[in-house]
C-alpha cells in the first residue's frame, strides 16, 4: 500500500519500532515516529510540508533527535558493523582522550555507540547535528581561508595518526552550526527555523566563527605506525573522479588519494564558483594531479599553505568572493552591500580571518 503524502515509508519503520527504546536510552525522536502517531495536518489547514512531522528521515540509516538530558539536537546514524567492520573503532578513537581534545581534531566527535537490541549486527551512532560547510555560503576571502586551514589541518591530524579517510569529498566535510544558528534550525527544512514558522535566522562566519568536521568514516582506514608504504584497492567514494581508479585495478596509496579529494573539493568548490580564490591556484592543480606520486604529502600542502596565508593582505582577505556566473550588475549591488558589512566588521574588531 503506497503512502499517503507526507505519511510514514517502510525505510522508517525500524526507527517508529525503536522509538520507544530509544527514550529511555536518552534520545527523543520527532512526534512522527511515535508508535500511535496521528499526523498533525489532519485536524489542520496547513500542508503536511509545513509541519514538524510531515518529514522523514534524512537518508533511512540517517534520523535527527533530541537528547533529553539538555535538549540538544543530535543525529543518529545506524551502521551495519558487517559492512562497516572499522568505522566505529576509527570513529571512537578520535573520540577518546587524549585525540578528543587535541585542537587539531577535526573529526566528528561520537558521545555514544550504543548496541540495537535483537540486532547483533547493528550499532547506533549518537553524533552532533552538523550542517554543510558551505551553507550559507561564504562571504570573504578570509573565511575561505580559514575553512582551508581547518581542512588541511584536519587532515594532517587524521594522516599523523595513521588513519587515510578515503571519502573526504564535499558531502563528508561539515560545520558546527551553533555558531551562526543560535536558535538552530529544523534538521529537514535547514533554511527554516525549527518550528517551520520563519526562515532560520543566522550570523555570518566573519561574526560568529565555526569549526569544520569530517563526517562519515565508513571507508576509511587506520594503519599502523610502520606501515610506511600502505597500499589499497580502488574503492570509490562519494567523488567519482581519481584518477588512479580509472582503467586500473592497482592497489594505490590511500593517503595520496585524500590529497585529491580535498583537492578536487577545493577546486569543484572554490575556484570553479568563486572569484577572489586565485591564489591557492598553483596548490591545488599539483594536489590533483594525475600521478599520485607527484601529489605533495598532507605536510607540504600545509607548509605551502600557511605561506600563501601569510602573503594576503587584510585588505585581500576581507575582499568579498563573487560568483563566477553573476553578471555586473549584480556584483555591483552586492560590492556595495559587503562594503558596509565589512566597515561593520572592523570597527567590531572581528579579524580578517575568523578562527574558532
Amino acid at each position: 500500500m503506497k503512502p499517503s503524502k507526507g505519511g510514514l515509508l517502510q525505510e522508517e519503520y525500524f526507527w517508529r519500532d525503536h522509538y520507544e527504546w530509544l527514550a529511555g536510552r536518552g534520545y527523543l525522536l520527532r512526534s512522527r515516529y511515535k508508535p500511535d502517531w496521528i499526523p498533525s495536518w489532519k485536524d489542520s489547514s496547513a500542508p503536511y510540508w509545513r509541519c514538524d512531522d510531515g518529514h522523514g528521515a534524512m537518508v533511512p540509516h540517517l534520523l535527527d533527535a533530541t537528547r533529553i538530558a539538555d535538549g540538544s539536537m543530535v543525529v543518529l546514524k545506524k551502521i551495519l558493523k558487517s559492512e562497516h567492520p572499522y568505522e566505529i573503532d576509527i570513529n571512537e578513537f578520535f573520540s577518546t582522550e587524549p585525540l578528543k581534545s587535541d585542537p587539531r581534531n577535526h573529526c566528528i566527535p561520537i558521545y555514544e555507540a550504543i548496541d540495537v537490541p535483537e540486532q547483533d549486527d547493528a550499532v547506533l551512532l549518537v553524533m552532533p547535528l552538523l550542517r554543510r560547510f558551505d551553507s550559507p555560503p561564504f562571504e570573504t576571502v578570509g573565511e575561505a581561508v580559514e575553512f582551508f586551514s581547518q581542512v588541511f589541518e584536519g587532515l594532517q591530524f587524521m594522516h599523523d595518526h595513521h588513519v587515510a579517510h578515503r571519502d573526504c569529498m564535499s558531502l563528508n566535510i561539515m560545520m558546527d552550526p551553533g555558531p551562526l544558528f543560535p536558535e538552530m534550525f529544523h534538521p529537514r527544512l535547514i533554511d527554516w527555523s525549527r518550528n517551520l514558522k520563519r526562515p532560520a535566522k543566522h550570523y555570518a562566519r566573519t561574526e560568529r566563527p565555526v569549526k569544520y568536521f569530517f563526517i562519515d568514516f565508513g571507508l576509511s582506514r587506520k594503519y599502523k605506525a610502520d606501515a610506511l608504504l600502505p597500499r589499497e584497492p580502488p574503492i570509490h567514494g562519494g567523488d567519482k573522479s581519481v584518477p588512479e581508479f580509472h582503467g586500473s585495478n592497482e592497489p594505490c596509496d590511500p593517503f595520496r588519494t585524500d590529497i585529491y579529494y580535498i583537492g578536487n573539493m577545493i577546486r569543484e568548490g572554490f575556484l570553479q564558483k568563486l572569484r577572489g580564490v586565485e591564489f591557492i591556484q598553483p596548490l591545488i592543480d599539483d594536489m590533483v594531479q594525475d600521478e599520485p606520486a607527484k601529489r605533495p604529502t598532507i605536510h607540504e600542502v600545509v607548509t605551502r599553505f600557511e605561506e600563501m596565508r601569510a602573503s594576503l593582505s587584510r585588505w585581500r582577505l576581507r575582499s568579498w568572493l563573487a560568483y563566477r556566473d553573476e553578471n555586473a550588475s549584480q556584483r555591483f549591488i552586492k560590492a556595495v552591500g559587503h562594503f558596509v558589512h565589512m566597515i561593520g566588521y572592523v570597527v567590531a574588531s572581528h579579524p580578517a580571518i575568523p578562527a574558532p
